[in-house]
């Protein structure tokens, strides 16, 4: 029985090179070899779409998918990957840049039932190839780096166009996949690195446009990837990462208590007490509002009004445990420089652990 191979093509004018990227996807069917080619058209201004049409009625592998509006590359890869229906399902850009015949060396670790997860790696050997920006080349190995340190993954190229799955995981994941533009990277890895499925890595040919050839990713893709390395792969980060993250988390808010402390007492009549309450209450809103955008996922058991809540005991458990243990150390050491100091080392992990454990609790699978 033939194993059937569903490329998705996400396609934003693109008219210039669809149906020479098509022919060369065509090259791969075999006896051993079905295929299904899922052109998802972002809603083109050119002639992209009519191109696929054409196409569509001269090769029956051709599934055609349409956006009305531009939503961008990851939500075309969200409808291609509910209409697949191969063994394995694959992302093919349209651009000409990537070689399909590298798709015959990702599936044998799948097919040798030795990888539920295969990216192609454009790092793995020296080979010949185009040379071009050296700030995007290392941009992308940056991003690779940073999302290894959170998904703990040992992977050589996580920003690749190429990646191949198993029909049942990359279903799975998405309908969890919420990013529309090149965000969808990083957060695919993450959620393959949660999903604890086999990843392999596999070495491929890579001939990049440069932005004067129509390359459209930017360097405010690359700041957004790294928000989305964060966001969707901090939760499940080792511990030492975590810690990391909310220590800056920490000063941030931090920052925020003090500058609206400052500002109150400098621009307003109130009294110091009632200034030191609002910008506490500032400092604590901005600690909770960057945790659920950086660290841990927003609303992960909770509904709103119980996060909110379970995060307000954190704060007076922890209030209560900083001002008692504060008194306690400094009468014991007399020392109140030492003894703050103290206290608030054992706060910053009773709040973290509080976080992690009571606020933001992971629902068990």
């Amino acid at each position: 029985m033939a194993t059937k191979l569903s490329l998705v093509v996400p396609c934003y004018n693109e008219e210039k090179t669809l149906a020479g990227i098509v022919d060369q996807i065509l090259k791969l069917k075999s006896d051993s070899l079905e295929l299904e080619i899922i052109i998802v058209d972002d809603c083109s201004s050119d002639n992209s779409r009519q191109i696929a049409a054409q196409l569509a009625q001269i090769h029956p592998e051709i599934v055609l998918a349409n956006h009305q509006v531009n939503q961008g590359k990851g939500a075309a890869l969200r409808t291609g990957f509910l209409k697949a229906s191969g063994d394995y399902v694959g992302i093919q850009d349209a651009d000409m840049e990537y070689d399909p015949q590298d798709y015959l060396k990702m599936l044998q670790p799948m097919l040798e039932d030795r990888a539920d997860v295969v990216f192609g790696s454009r790092y793995l050997r020296p080979d010949s190839r185009r040379v071009l920006y050296f700030w995007h080349s290392w941009m992308n190995k940056f991003l690779t780096f940073a999302s290894n340190m959170f998904t703990n993954l040992d992977i050589s190229d996580m920003e690749t166009c190429y990646k191949l799955f198993r029909r049942e995981v990359i279903q799975q994941i998405a309908p969890r996949l919420k990013e529309n533009r090149f965000g969808f990277e990083p957060e695919v890895t993450a959620y393959v690195a949660e999903a604890k499925v086999r990843v392999y890595e596999c070495a491929i040919k890579y001939n990049p446009r440069s932005y004067e050839e129509g390359k459209k990713i930017g360097w405010r893709d690359g700041v957004h990837a790294l928000y989305c390395i964060m966001h969707y792969g901090a939760c499940n980060a080792p511990v030492p990462m975590q810690l990391l993250l909310y220590f800056f988390i920490g000063a941030a808010a931090a920052l925020v208590n003090l500058g609206v402390f400052a500002l109150l007492l400098n621009c307003s009549n109130l009294t110091a007490n009632w200034a030191i309450v609002i910008s506490y209450a500032a400092s604590a809103a901005a600690n909770y509002l960057l945790c659920i955008a950086i660290l841990f996922r927003h609303k992960a058991r909770w509904t709103t009004t119980g996060e909110l809540l379970a995060y307000i005991i954190t704060l007076l458990i922890m209030g209560g445990v900083d001002y008692l243990l504060t008194l306690f150390l400094i009468g014991a050491l007399k020392a109140p420089l030492t003894g703050k100091l103290l206290a608030s080392i054992v706060g910053f992990f009773g709040n973290y652990l509080l976080r992690k454990y009571l606020v933001f609790p992971m629902r068990r699978k």
